[in-house]
């Protein structure tokens, strides 16, 4: 992969803002489930969490995310997607807009 091709961390995260919590209807990075990215050459790692972890959708929203780095970045090699629940979420972690969605 040629250093013009190889992403930043801004934009895994502008790709990975593209999912959309479907009982939220809210983007994930704004919800603050992202907790980490880490690009290194042609492979990116993403750390993740969800609301609660029985979520219902927790498959969708992981499997979602690695599409929409790989849709973004096609030449990456891999797209590893970790869910972890330490430390557990929290509504803290939302960004203000989200926050001013649910009057919070």
């Amino acid at each position: 992969m040629d250093a013009l091709s190889i992403p930043d961390h801004d934009a895994v995260l502008a790709a990975i803002s593209t999912v959309i919590d479907p009982e939220a209807g809210m983007n994930i990075v704004d919800l603050g489930l992202i907790y980490g990215v880490d690009v290194d050459d042609d492979k990116v790692a993403v750390t993740m969490t969800m609301t609660t972890p029985t979520c219902p959708v927790g498959d969708y929203l992981r499997d979602s995310v690695r599409d929409a780095v790989f849709d973004r970045f096609p030449s990456l090699a891999a797209v590893d997607v970790e869910l972890t629940f330490d430390p557990p979420w929290t509504p803290d972690r939302m960004s203000d807009a989200a926050r001013a969605k649910f009057g919070w």
